[in-house]
Protein backbone atom coordinates (compact mmCIF):
# COMPACT_ATOMS: atom_id res chain seq x y z
CA UNK A 1 0.00 0.00 0.00
CA UNK A 2 1.56 2.87 -0.84
CA UNK A 3 2.08 6.37 1.68
CA UNK A 4 -0.23 9.01 2.05
CA UNK A 5 1.03 12.03 -0.12
CA UNK A 6 1.87 15.52 1.89
CA UNK A 7 0.32 18.32 0.02
CA UNK A 8 0.84 22.32 0.26
CA UNK A 9 -0.92 24.99 -1.47
CA UNK A 10 0.89 28.43 -1.21
CA UNK A 11 -1.08 31.09 -1.61
CA UNK A 12 1.02 34.32 -1.75
CA UNK A 13 -0.19 38.22 -2.17
CA UNK A 14 2.19 41.22 -3.03
CA UNK A 15 2.47 42.58 0.53
CA UNK A 16 1.79 45.42 3.45
CA UNK A 17 3.23 47.27 5.68
CA UNK A 18 3.08 45.58 9.36
CA UNK A 19 1.65 48.99 10.35
CA UNK A 20 0.33 51.92 9.32
CA UNK A 21 3.30 54.11 10.28
CA UNK A 22 5.84 55.81 8.50
CA UNK A 23 8.74 53.39 9.67
CA UNK A 24 6.53 50.53 8.69
CA UNK A 25 5.45 52.07 5.30
CA UNK A 26 9.40 52.87 5.11
CA UNK A 27 10.48 49.40 5.11
CA UNK A 28 7.81 48.09 2.79
CA UNK A 29 8.47 50.36 0.14
CA UNK A 30 12.15 49.79 -0.04
CA UNK A 31 11.42 46.14 0.10
CA UNK A 32 9.13 46.10 -2.54
CA UNK A 33 10.69 49.01 -4.97
CA UNK A 34 13.83 47.42 -4.33
CA UNK A 35 13.04 44.30 -6.33
CA UNK A 36 14.85 44.54 -9.80
CA UNK A 37 11.47 42.92 -11.31
CA UNK A 38 9.44 46.60 -10.00
CA UNK A 39 11.87 49.05 -10.79
CA UNK A 40 13.55 47.07 -13.75
CA UNK A 41 17.10 49.67 -13.54
CA UNK A 42 20.44 49.08 -12.82
CA UNK A 43 20.84 47.96 -9.06
CA UNK A 44 22.63 50.97 -7.83
CA UNK A 45 20.60 53.91 -9.33
CA UNK A 46 17.48 51.43 -8.20
CA UNK A 47 19.05 51.90 -4.74
CA UNK A 48 19.80 55.21 -4.68
CA UNK A 49 16.00 56.43 -6.03
CA UNK A 50 13.82 53.99 -3.52
CA UNK A 51 16.39 54.55 -0.44
CA UNK A 52 17.02 58.21 -1.09
CA UNK A 53 13.86 59.07 -3.04
CA UNK A 54 11.35 57.55 -3.14
CA UNK A 55 11.02 55.82 0.32
CA UNK A 56 12.10 58.91 2.69
CA UNK A 57 9.09 60.71 0.57
CA UNK A 58 6.11 58.69 0.01
CA UNK A 59 6.14 56.84 3.18
CA UNK A 60 4.74 59.49 5.15
CA UNK A 61 1.83 60.07 3.15
CA UNK A 62 1.36 56.28 2.69
CA UNK A 63 1.54 56.05 6.24
CA UNK A 64 -1.81 58.56 6.11
CA UNK A 65 -3.37 56.65 3.35
CA UNK A 66 -3.16 53.46 5.03
CA UNK A 67 -4.21 54.38 8.67
CA UNK A 68 -7.58 55.21 6.29
CA UNK A 69 -8.23 51.03 5.82
CA UNK A 70 -6.31 49.86 8.85
CA UNK A 71 -8.69 47.81 11.37
CA UNK A 72 -8.50 46.56 14.38
CA UNK A 73 -7.01 43.61 13.42
CA UNK A 74 -4.88 44.77 10.62
CA UNK A 75 -4.45 45.48 6.98
CA UNK A 76 -7.25 44.69 5.07
CA UNK A 77 -5.07 42.47 2.12
CA UNK A 78 -3.69 40.31 5.37
CA UNK A 79 -7.04 40.04 6.70
CA UNK A 80 -8.59 38.62 3.17
CA UNK A 81 -5.74 37.12 2.62
CA UNK A 82 -6.39 34.90 5.72
CA UNK A 83 -10.05 34.73 5.26
CA UNK A 84 -9.31 33.35 2.10
CA UNK A 85 -6.22 30.36 3.52
CA UNK A 86 -8.68 29.42 6.22
CA UNK A 87 -11.73 29.13 3.24
CA UNK A 88 -9.60 27.10 0.90
CA UNK A 89 -8.31 24.83 3.75
CA UNK A 90 -11.57 24.33 4.74
CA UNK A 91 -12.68 22.87 1.40
CA UNK A 92 -9.64 20.59 1.03
CA UNK A 93 -9.71 19.28 4.62
CA UNK A 94 -13.07 17.32 3.22
CA UNK A 95 -12.35 13.63 2.95
CA UNK A 96 -13.47 13.38 -0.54
CA UNK A 97 -10.65 15.87 -0.92
CA UNK A 98 -8.05 14.17 0.86
CA UNK A 99 -8.60 10.98 -1.18
CA UNK A 100 -8.19 12.79 -4.45
CA UNK A 101 -5.02 13.90 -3.16
CA UNK A 102 -4.10 11.51 -1.85
CA UNK A 103 -3.05 12.93 1.24
CA UNK A 104 -3.32 15.73 3.35
CA UNK A 105 -3.31 19.16 2.09
CA UNK A 106 -2.05 22.74 3.83
CA UNK A 107 -2.86 25.97 2.51
CA UNK A 108 -0.28 28.30 3.19
CA UNK A 109 -0.13 32.27 3.07
CA UNK A 110 2.63 34.24 2.75
CA UNK A 111 3.64 37.96 0.91
CA UNK A 112 6.19 38.58 -1.51
CA UNK A 113 7.37 41.51 0.67
CA UNK A 114 7.29 42.02 4.52
CA UNK A 115 5.17 39.67 6.62
CA UNK A 116 4.45 36.97 6.87
CA UNK A 117 7.34 36.57 4.85
CA UNK A 118 8.01 33.92 1.69
CA UNK A 119 11.36 33.21 3.71
CA UNK A 120 9.16 32.07 6.97
CA UNK A 121 6.90 30.40 6.01
CA UNK A 122 8.58 28.62 3.70
CA UNK A 123 11.54 27.78 6.06
CA UNK A 124 7.98 25.73 7.87
CA UNK A 125 7.55 24.03 4.48
CA UNK A 126 10.17 22.65 4.58
CA UNK A 127 10.51 21.07 8.21
CA UNK A 128 6.83 19.80 6.81
CA UNK A 129 8.46 17.61 4.02
CA UNK A 130 6.00 17.84 1.51
CA UNK A 131 5.85 15.68 -1.47
CA UNK A 132 4.40 18.46 -3.44
CA UNK A 133 3.84 21.77 -3.63
CA UNK A 134 1.88 23.98 -5.55
CA UNK A 135 2.99 27.78 -6.01
CA UNK A 136 0.20 29.96 -6.16
CA UNK A 137 0.35 34.00 -6.71
CA UNK A 138 -2.23 35.95 -6.34
CA UNK A 139 -2.44 38.13 -9.32
CA UNK A 140 -4.48 36.60 -12.78
CA UNK A 141 -3.06 38.03 -15.29
CA UNK A 142 1.10 37.45 -15.65
CA UNK A 143 3.50 40.11 -14.82
CA UNK A 144 7.22 40.16 -14.34
CA UNK A 145 6.71 42.55 -11.22
CA UNK A 146 4.25 40.30 -9.49
CA UNK A 147 4.14 37.31 -10.91
CA UNK A 148 7.53 37.09 -12.33
CA UNK A 149 9.19 38.23 -8.74
CA UNK A 150 6.93 35.71 -6.68
CA UNK A 151 7.84 32.91 -8.50
CA UNK A 152 11.81 33.76 -9.05
CA UNK A 153 11.62 34.37 -5.20
CA UNK A 154 10.12 30.67 -4.07
CA UNK A 155 12.57 29.05 -6.84
CA UNK A 156 15.12 30.77 -4.91
CA UNK A 157 14.54 30.17 -1.69
CA UNK A 158 13.62 26.01 -2.83
CA UNK A 159 17.07 25.73 -4.34
CA UNK A 160 18.58 25.89 -1.23
CA UNK A 161 16.52 23.18 0.02
CA UNK A 162 18.17 19.46 0.66
CA UNK A 163 15.10 17.88 -0.49
CA UNK A 164 13.11 19.34 -3.12
CA UNK A 165 9.12 18.04 -3.79
CA UNK A 166 7.74 18.40 -6.78
CA UNK A 167 6.91 22.16 -7.70
CA UNK A 168 3.88 23.38 -10.02
CA UNK A 169 4.10 27.12 -10.13
CA UNK A 170 0.81 28.50 -11.56
CA UNK A 171 1.72 31.42 -13.63
CA UNK A 172 -1.78 32.88 -14.78
CA UNK A 173 -5.32 32.37 -14.75
CA UNK A 174 -7.04 35.49 -16.05
CA UNK A 175 -8.95 33.23 -17.97
CA UNK A 176 -10.44 30.74 -15.43
CA UNK A 177 -13.90 30.87 -14.75
CA UNK A 178 -13.83 30.88 -10.97
CA UNK A 179 -11.87 33.75 -11.07
CA UNK A 180 -14.05 35.78 -13.71
CA UNK A 181 -16.92 33.88 -11.72
CA UNK A 182 -16.46 35.61 -8.56
CA UNK A 183 -16.31 39.41 -10.19
CA UNK A 184 -19.76 38.42 -12.27
CA UNK A 185 -21.18 37.56 -8.38
CA UNK A 186 -19.92 41.01 -6.74
CA UNK A 187 -21.18 42.90 -9.28
CA UNK A 188 -24.61 41.15 -9.02
CA UNK A 189 -25.34 43.48 -5.95
CA UNK A 190 -25.20 46.40 -9.13
CA UNK A 191 -27.87 47.81 -11.29
CA UNK A 192 -25.02 47.97 -14.03
CA UNK A 193 -27.74 49.80 -16.65
CA UNK A 194 -27.98 52.73 -14.11
CA UNK A 195 -24.39 53.64 -14.71
CA UNK A 196 -23.79 56.01 -17.17
CA UNK A 197 -20.34 53.78 -17.65
CA UNK A 198 -18.04 51.13 -16.43
CA UNK A 199 -14.31 51.21 -15.93
CA UNK A 200 -12.10 48.09 -15.70
CA UNK A 201 -9.07 49.70 -14.06
CA UNK A 202 -5.96 47.63 -13.14
CA UNK A 203 -2.45 48.78 -11.83
CA UNK A 204 0.00 49.73 -14.25
CA UNK A 205 3.10 49.42 -14.88
CA UNK A 206 5.98 50.52 -17.54
CA UNK A 207 5.60 50.14 -21.03
CA UNK A 208 8.70 48.76 -21.36
CA UNK A 209 8.00 46.10 -19.21
CA UNK A 210 5.46 45.04 -21.57
CA UNK A 211 7.75 45.32 -24.39
CA UNK A 212 10.34 42.85 -22.77
CA UNK A 213 7.73 39.97 -24.01
CA UNK A 214 8.18 40.40 -27.45
CA UNK A 215 11.17 39.79 -29.75
CA UNK A 216 10.51 43.13 -31.46
CA UNK A 217 10.55 44.78 -28.53
CA UNK A 218 7.35 46.48 -29.19
CA UNK A 219 4.12 45.49 -27.78
CA UNK A 220 1.67 48.20 -29.93
CA UNK A 221 2.91 45.99 -32.94
CA UNK A 222 1.10 42.87 -31.38
CA UNK A 223 -2.77 43.44 -31.59
CA UNK A 224 -2.83 43.41 -27.51
CA UNK A 225 -5.96 45.55 -27.03
CA UNK A 226 -8.13 43.12 -29.45
CA UNK A 227 -7.40 39.58 -29.37
CA UNK A 228 -5.29 37.02 -27.24
CA UNK A 229 -2.68 35.14 -29.77
CA UNK A 230 0.31 32.93 -29.41
CA UNK A 231 2.83 36.01 -29.55
CA UNK A 232 0.73 37.87 -27.26
CA UNK A 233 -0.62 35.40 -24.25
CA UNK A 234 1.93 36.64 -21.72
CA UNK A 235 1.66 40.17 -22.26
CA UNK A 236 0.07 41.58 -19.33
CA UNK A 237 -1.27 44.55 -21.47
CA UNK A 238 -3.14 41.72 -23.77
CA UNK A 239 -4.71 39.42 -20.78
CA UNK A 240 -5.93 42.75 -18.99
CA UNK A 241 -8.18 43.65 -22.24
CA UNK A 242 -8.95 39.79 -22.59
CA UNK A 243 -9.70 39.95 -18.99
CA UNK A 244 -12.60 42.29 -19.47
CA UNK A 245 -13.80 40.96 -22.30
CA UNK A 246 -14.49 38.44 -21.00
CA UNK A 247 -16.19 39.59 -18.03
CA UNK A 248 -18.33 42.63 -20.09
CA UNK A 249 -19.73 38.85 -22.55
CA UNK A 250 -20.82 37.58 -19.03
CA UNK A 251 -22.12 40.82 -17.59
CA UNK A 252 -23.78 41.46 -20.92
CA UNK A 253 -21.77 44.90 -21.82
CA UNK A 254 -21.82 46.02 -25.12
CA UNK A 255 -18.37 47.22 -26.13
CA UNK A 256 -19.25 50.96 -25.80
CA UNK A 257 -20.35 50.55 -22.77
CA UNK A 258 -16.73 50.00 -20.92
CA UNK A 259 -13.32 51.33 -20.91
CA UNK A 260 -10.04 49.67 -19.94
CA UNK A 261 -7.65 51.62 -18.14
CA UNK A 262 -4.52 51.56 -15.67
CA UNK A 263 -3.72 53.50 -12.47
CA UNK A 264 -1.52 53.69 -10.00
CA UNK A 265 1.47 55.55 -12.87
CA UNK A 266 4.48 56.74 -11.71
CA UNK A 267 4.86 58.90 -15.06
CA UNK A 268 4.11 58.94 -18.35
CA UNK A 269 5.50 56.39 -19.91
CA UNK A 270 3.62 53.48 -18.12
CA UNK A 271 0.32 51.84 -19.77
CA UNK A 272 -2.63 54.11 -21.39
CA UNK A 273 -5.35 55.01 -21.51
CA UNK A 274 -4.25 56.26 -17.45
CA UNK A 275 -7.82 55.54 -15.30
CA UNK A 276 -7.75 59.32 -13.40
CA UNK A 277 -7.86 60.56 -17.22
CA UNK A 278 -10.77 58.73 -17.82
CA UNK A 279 -12.40 59.44 -14.53
CA UNK A 280 -11.93 62.93 -15.88
CA UNK A 281 -12.79 62.41 -19.35
CA UNK A 282 -15.97 61.09 -18.48
CA UNK A 283 -17.66 63.49 -16.38
CA UNK A 284 -16.40 66.83 -18.91
CA UNK A 285 -18.74 64.03 -21.07
CA UNK A 286 -21.46 64.87 -18.48
CA UNK A 287 -21.65 61.26 -16.97
CA UNK A 288 -23.03 61.21 -13.35
CA UNK A 289 -22.64 58.03 -12.15
CA UNK A 290 -19.45 55.60 -12.89
CA UNK A 291 -18.64 51.87 -11.90
CA UNK A 292 -15.18 50.81 -11.42
CA UNK A 293 -14.05 47.08 -11.48
CA UNK A 294 -10.23 46.55 -10.52
CA UNK A 295 -9.59 42.33 -11.76
CA UNK A 296 -5.92 42.84 -11.20
CA UNK A 297 -6.76 42.96 -7.65
CA UNK A 298 -7.98 39.74 -6.21
CA UNK A 299 -8.02 41.98 -2.54
CA UNK A 300 -9.43 45.12 -2.11
CA UNK A 301 -6.34 46.83 -0.86
CA UNK A 302 -5.05 50.42 -0.87
CA UNK A 303 -5.32 50.87 -4.41
CA UNK A 304 -9.25 49.93 -4.85
CA UNK A 305 -10.50 51.25 -1.45
CA UNK A 306 -8.55 54.61 -1.43
CA UNK A 307 -7.04 55.54 -4.97
CA UNK A 308 -10.19 54.52 -6.78
CA UNK A 309 -13.06 54.67 -3.84
CA UNK A 310 -11.68 58.08 -2.31
CA UNK A 311 -9.12 59.94 -4.76
CA UNK A 312 -10.92 58.95 -8.26
CA UNK A 313 -14.48 59.95 -6.02
CA UNK A 314 -12.56 63.15 -5.69
CA UNK A 315 -11.93 63.69 -9.22
CA UNK A 316 -14.83 63.05 -10.96
CA UNK A 317 -16.77 65.46 -8.94
CA UNK A 318 -14.42 68.24 -9.76
CA UNK A 319 -15.28 67.30 -13.17
CA UNK A 320 -18.81 67.19 -12.77
CA UNK A 321 -19.70 63.61 -12.24
CA UNK A 322 -21.39 62.81 -9.01
CA UNK A 323 -20.77 58.99 -8.21
CA UNK A 324 -17.80 56.52 -8.46
CA UNK A 325 -18.60 53.18 -7.07
CA UNK A 326 -16.23 50.11 -6.83
CA UNK A 327 -16.99 46.55 -7.22
CA UNK A 328 -15.17 44.71 -4.25
CA UNK A 329 -12.75 42.68 -5.08
CA UNK A 330 -12.66 39.36 -4.85
CA UNK A 331 -11.32 38.73 -1.27
CA UNK A 332 -13.11 35.53 0.35
CA UNK A 333 -16.17 35.36 -2.05
CA UNK A 334 -17.31 31.65 -1.78
CA UNK A 335 -17.13 31.60 -5.76
CA UNK A 336 -13.49 32.31 -5.62
CA UNK A 337 -12.74 30.07 -2.89
CA UNK A 338 -14.15 27.59 -5.03
CA UNK A 339 -12.74 28.41 -8.18
CA UNK A 340 -9.68 28.22 -6.60
CA UNK A 341 -10.12 25.32 -5.27
CA UNK A 342 -10.85 23.79 -9.00
CA UNK A 343 -8.09 25.92 -10.23
CA UNK A 344 -5.40 24.13 -7.93
CA UNK A 345 -7.10 20.93 -8.74
CA UNK A 346 -6.86 21.57 -12.41
CA UNK A 347 -2.91 22.39 -12.19
CA UNK A 348 -1.90 20.08 -10.02
CA UNK A 349 -3.38 16.99 -12.03
CA UNK A 350 -6.06 15.98 -9.35
CA UNK A 351 -9.49 14.46 -10.22
CA UNK A 352 -12.27 17.35 -10.63
CA UNK A 353 -14.68 17.91 -7.88
CA UNK A 354 -18.11 15.43 -8.06
CA UNK A 355 -21.07 17.65 -7.57
CA UNK A 356 -22.05 15.46 -4.51
CA UNK A 357 -18.58 16.88 -2.73
CA UNK A 358 -19.28 20.01 -4.11
CA UNK A 359 -22.25 20.67 -1.92
CA UNK A 360 -21.33 19.33 1.22
CA UNK A 361 -17.94 21.83 1.23
CA UNK A 362 -20.52 24.69 0.21
CA UNK A 363 -22.72 23.68 3.05
CA UNK A 364 -19.99 22.85 5.57
CA UNK A 365 -18.26 26.92 4.67
CA UNK A 366 -22.31 28.20 4.80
Amino acid sequence: MSQPLKTCILLVNLGTPDAPTAGAVGRYLREFLGDGRVIDIPWLPRKILVNGVIAPIRRFRSAREYKKVWTDEGSPLLLYGEALQRDLQARLSTAESQEAFGGEVVVELAMRYQNPSMDHVMARMEKARYDRICILPLYAQYASATTGSTLEKAFKVLSKWYVIPEVVAVSQYWDFEGYLKGFVEQAAAFDLASYDHILFSYHGLPERQVDKIYEDQKCANHSCEDEINEENRQCYKATCYATSRALADRLGLAEDRYTVCFQSRLDSKWLRPFSDDVIVERGEAGDKKLLVFSPAFVADCLETLIEIGEEYQEVFEEHGGEKVELVPSLNAHPAWVEGLEDLVRQRMGVAARSHGAAVASDEANA
